[in-house]
Formats: structure tokens, sequence, C-alpha cells
């Protein structure tokens, strides 16, 4: 096989792991780090989450994001809300545990879109979600994580557990960086959640952060 073949193989066969998570706060200059990021062609998703902001200020963000995403391919996540989802009609929506329930997410985004629901690291709540069927499960967190300080820690015996009751894709959430994330990987996890140590990186800046994870 030739060096120009062989490049485009490569390419082919080079598979999106990442789950990226928008900072808490949406500065000026985030647009174009989150356009420098996604064009490393490693993000399969990019979920939107903003707890303090309006309905109609995440609507205008979510707008200028879903151009940065549809660009590079990236599927576009409203984190919390099914109606914002649908107002923006992005690709799909997560699920809280408060957030409804997936039957009323499918009623009303379509069975096109994609949901995705937070299961922590609680076996029951895997079960119960299993049996909704979701398009994937979030599990964690599996080490100390920024975004969300008070997270109670998962073990991570409960990867194994999940992908032998489920075929669904699961994606590892919480304080994950490009060392610890290679365990997890090894487990089985479909994607990794990341979010502070790219946009809150004290060291690198985003678009070198990513390069980091192979």
């Amino acid at each position: 096989m030739g060096r120009k073949k062989r490049a485009k193989f490569c390419r082919l066969k080079l598979k999106r792991f990442l789950y990226l998570i928008s900072p808490n706060k949406i500065k000026i200059n985030f647009y174009k780090d989150l356009e420098e990021v996604l064009s490393s062609n490693k993000v399969k998703y990019f979920q939107l989450r903003l707890k303090n902001y309006s309905f109609s200020s995440i609507l205008k963000i979510g707008k200028k994001i879903k151009k940065i995403t549809k660009k590079n391919k990236v599927k576009l996540i409203i984190n919390d809300s099914i109606y914002i989802a649908k107002k923006l009609n992005s690709d799909g929506c997560h699920l809280g545990q408060s957030d409804g329930s997936i039957k009323k997410a499918k009623i009303i985004l379509k069975k096109r879109k994609i949901i995705g629901v937070t299961c922590h690291g609680s076996k029951k709540l895997i079960l119960n979600a299993i049996k909704e069927k979701p398009n994937y499960l979030a599990l964690g967190s599996f080490f100390k994580s920024k975004l969300k300080p008070n997270a109670k820690k998962a073990q991570k015996k409960l990867i194994k557990w999940t992908k032998r009751r489920t075929s669904l894709p699961i994606v590892a959430i919480g304080g994950i960086n490009n060392k610890n994330s290679k365990s997890l990987l090894k487990l089985g996890v479909n994607y990794l959640a990341i979010s502070s140590f790219i946009w809150n990186n004290p060291r690198l800046k985003p678009k070198e952060v990513i390069k980091l994870f192979n």
C-alpha cells in the first residue's frame, strides 16, 4: 500500500471518541477555540451545558455553536432542556435524572434525535434507563471533577457490569484527562466526556490540550 493510500486508510479508520462539554461561561474567544478543537476530528459530540443562562441566551449561543458543529460534522447535544433542543433543532438532548423522561423526550424530539441519560454510578438507574432505550448511557464521576466537585465517585467495575447487560454506548464522565482516560478506554467505554481539562487548563490552550488525546 502506497503512502497516500495508507494515509487515506488511517483517516477512514480514525474513531471520534471524545464527548466535549461546554465551559460554564461562554467568553468572547470561545467560538474560535471551539472551531480549533473540533477541527481535530476527535470529537463525536458537543454538549451545550449552561446552568446560569436564560432560555433566550442559550438559544442565541446555540445558534452560533450549531454552525461550528455542523461544519465539523460534530453532533450538537443540549443539556437538560428538551424544549431548547427542539427549538434549536439540535442533534439531540442529554437528560439528568430530573430533566424529564426518555419517553417524553422521544415524543417531543422525534425518533431521529439522540437522547442520552445520566446514570451516575447507580446500577438501578442504569437498568431503568436500559428499559427506555436511550442512545447512550453516561456513567461517572470516575475521578474528581471540577465541573461537578460534589459528584459521588463511580467504581470502574461498573463499566464491565453495564456492558454485560446492554450494547448501548457508554460515555464516561468526571475529571477525565489524557492520562487517566486510558484505563477507561481499556475497560471498553465508547466515549470520554471532557470539559474542564480542555477549557480551564492552566498550562495549555484548548487546541493544544486536544492533541494530547490519542
